[in-house]
């Protein structure tokens, strides 16, 4: 990732530098679509991210520049500013959901980039979210919010302005991640631990295959496969299906459309 460039950008467009934060993205080895289940995950923070400038500027507004994407966006911290760019409601969404829990935010601008590439399913959206989460919560809030909290406020970030109802795997991975570990999450109880991944070491090398196929969970059918799954586990009786069996699900095949047992199939097979 280009540091300088970030930097020149910002010197560009608001004049003195500021301070640089930064979060990865992740992979995940096991467990998809069982965060929001309530189930396990395995995920790892890798060596691309996303990187910010920012420095508070004395006003109530933010003044956001995406190096990526060349494009400025100026807006307020109230409800009714959500900005019309959807990359900017990240930054908005996280300043929300900082000041709705009673913490501080006050005009800044930012210039960013990231080298997490933007829909190949490495959570590049996580990245931007926990880099400004981690950020706002050391300038204005002297670290008093806990790595979890900062991961929820990424969370519901993308279920209050990104329309997106994820679980806590991408925002938890990308605040937690710890280099040469997996963390292995319970989604149901937050309990996590780390685990040393040196598969090289071994003779073994993990690969990360670009299939083309852009993976935006916005206008997908993300939401649609969560609804599946909390259809079905009401009808099982259970919160989630984090508890449900395959034999379960079988006897109430006939109650659920194809498309509901299917995924909830595959969740539980996870």
């Amino acid at each position: 990732m280009d540091i300088n460039l970030i930097r020149e950008k910002f010197a560009e467009h608001f004049g003195a530098a500021g301070e640089l934060y930064t979060s990865p993205g992740r992979i995940n080895l096991i467990g998809e679509h069982t965060d929001y289940n309530g189930g396990f995950v395995f995920p790892g923070a890798i060596d691309k991210g996303m990187v910010a400038e920012i420095k508070p500027n004395g006003t109530d507004k933010i003044r956001a520049y995406s190096v990526d994407l060349k494009d400025y966006a100026e807006f307020g911290l109230n409800e009714e500013d959500k900005p019309a760019a959807s990359w900017a409601c990240y930054i908005f969404g996280v300043a929300r959901e900082i000041l709705k829990r009673g913490g501080k935010v006050e005009g800044f601008d930012t210039a960013f980039a990231g080298d997490v590439p933007l829909g190949a399913g490495m959570s590049s959206s996580a990245a931007l979210e926990s880099t400004f989460a981690f950020a706002l919560n050391h300038i204005y809030n002297e670290d008093k919010i806990d790595k979890f909290e900062l991961a929820r406020i990424g969370q519901s970030t993308e279920h209050n302005y990104c329309g997106v109802k994820c679980g806590i795997m991408d925002q938890f991975a990308s605040v937690h991640g710890k280099k040469g570990n997996l963390m292995r999450l319970d989604c149901l109880s937050s309990e996590y631990e780390y685990f040393p991944f040196d598969p090289e070491k071994f003779g073994y090398r993990l690969v990360l295959l670009d299939s083309v196929v852009k993976h935006e969970l916005v206008g997908s059918p993300y939401n649609k496969r969560r609804e599946s799954c909390e259809r079905v586990a009401a009808i099982l009786g259970q919160e989630t299906l984090r508890g449900a069996t395959m034999e379960q699900l079988d006897a109430i095949k006939e109650q659920i459309s194809e498309e509901d047992y299917m995924r909830a199939r595959y969740v539980i097979g996870e």
